[in-house]
């Protein structure tokens, strides 16, 4: 037997606690990272919690070596062999379509008028404040409108004629149909954000002009009085019914309060994407430890140049981190612009790596970063991880669109004949979208729905 060396050549990556400690800033959420820059303030001196980190802070020629640790995150594993690292969030837990509170405020009001403060003028923030301190819990005007018109003309002179633009802006605005008059103002108002068809058109009539009917539930004199057919009658009712009776949700009934990382909102035409302040760490080197330091000698301060790089690292691995998060906020409002403007049934098939290909990082690093975060949207406070879906085999349609799909047709369905789940399918693949029956069935246990014959038997005994 003989004794030989070989020489190999193995590419690897090399964990330095500087990249695990930014591994560590990319995948924790808001809470997570909340702590662990409380310790860090109180561990080292040299950093203070006040303004945004400048940017001047870190030497110009330490960006090339961050570019390249990020490139190298891209290449690590999962991170579940990281020790004390929860990521946050099921990913099992599909229903991210609920509005979740906003911990600041238990007030509605409050909330929307945070909202509002990202995009709207400071003369127009005013009158929209005045408006909503005059709408009740429900977002509905607590005075008749004549009388707040006046009561309004009187506070505001100088914008008397800004005061109904603004309040229109508020009932079509993120929150359809707050300060409406009435509930026929605010149905109208969230009917006007559906997709326009003669659908929309025929259902805008019945609120329009023969509310009395809908309210006694007088389908066949809505036909009559519309000159239409029932069954378009039937389902511009349905429409309507679908519809909140109150601009504002129910509060979520989960005891834990969730801060979205991003707020995503639609203004000038386009969609628009930042951080939330509330959310985006404010740390920063005290510019005059660092002054301090920058003129002794290497021995006169060692101890103390440690805990400068130290935190050196700590604020460009926030900086990363954020710009990481908003740049694939971005992108994935951008693809989904579909969902967040008509819903469910929009959602485009979109995975890691296509969002991955777009930020020009590998898709470990977008699974890192949306990881527990939350953005939120005029559609409600969503998981980041909601905002994607999984293409059907055959198909260019992602498998929650085609739930909702399901859910629509059931919804709409003749009260004394369900359908059943290969007539779904039949009726599923006129529209091009083609599934199994077994598929249906799926999609509508994930629903809560029961099959035709127990729906059957409901609507005997109703």
């Amino acid at each position: 037997m003989k004794a030989g060396m070989r020489a190999n050549l193995v590419q690897g990556v090399n964990l330095t606690p500087q990249l695990l400690q930014s591994i560590r800033l990319l995948q924790l959420t808001s809470q997570q990272l909340e702590q662990e820059l409380q310790q860090a303030l109180e561990r080292n001196p040299l950093l203070e919690q006040d303004e945004p980190a400048d940017e001047s802070d870190a030497p110009a020629a330490d960006a090339a070596s961050a570019a390249l640790e990020t490139a190298a995150w891209d290449e690590l594993p999962e991170p579940s062999f990281l020790a004390g690292i929860a990521a946050g969030g099921s990913a099992g837990d599909d229903d991210g379509m609920a509005r979740i509170a906003d911990a600041a405020s238990s007030d509605p009001r409050v909330r929307l008028l945070r909202e509002l403060a990202l995009h709207w003028k400071p003369a127009d923030l005013e009158l929209a404040a005045w408006w909503l301190d005059r709408c009740d819990d429900r977002g509905y005007l607590e005075q008749p409108l004549a009388e707040l018109l006046a009561e309004g003309r009187a506070a505001f002179p100088q914008q008397a004629d800004e005061l109904e633009v603004v309040r229109q802006r508020l009932l079509h605005g993120d929150w359809p149909g707050m300060a409406a008059a009435d509930a026929g103002e605010c149905l109208s108002a969230q009917l006007a954000a559906q997709p326009a068809g003669p659908l929309r058109e025929l259902a805008a009539c019945i609120l329009r002009d023969h509310l009395a009917l809908l309210a006694a539930h007088d389908e066949a004199g809505l036909a009559h009085a519309l000159a239409a057919d029932a069954e378009q009658v039937r389902a511009a009712v349905a429409l309507i019914l679908s519809l909140r009776p109150h601009p504002v949700e129910a509060p979520a009934t989960d005891e834990a309060h969730v801060v979205p990382e991003v707020v995503a909102w639609f203004a000038g035409g386009a969609w628009r994407v930042a951080l939330n302040p509330r959310t985006t760490p404010k740390v920063r080197i005290a510019p005059h430890c660092e002054r301090a330091l920058a003129g002794g000698g290497a021995g006169d301060h060692a101890v103390l140049k440690g805990l400068l790089d130290e935190a050196r690292w700590l604020v460009r691995g926030l900086g990363m981190r954020n710009d990481t998060l908003l740049r694939t906020a971005q992108v994935l409002v951008e693809r989904q612009r579909g969902f967040l403007e008509r819903g469910d049934e929009a959602l485009a098939p979109l995975t890691l790596r296509e969002v991955a290909d777009a930020i020009g990082m590998h898709e470990s690093t977008v699974s890192r970063i949306v990881a527990g975060k939350y953005i939120q949207t005029p559609r409600g406070t969503l998981e980041l991880k909601r905002l994607f879906a999984v293409r059907l085999e055959g198909a260019d349609i992602g498998g929650t669109a085609v739930r909702a799909m399901v859910k629509r047709l059931i919804d709409a369905e003749p009260a004394n004949a369900p359908l059943a789940d290969d007539v779904i399918a039949g009726l599923l693949a006129r529209q091009g979208v083609r599934i199994a029956r077994r598929t249906v069935a799926k999609y509508r246990d994930q629903l809560s729905i029961g099959p035709v014959r127990a729906r059957q038997r409901v609507a005997a005994r109703a």
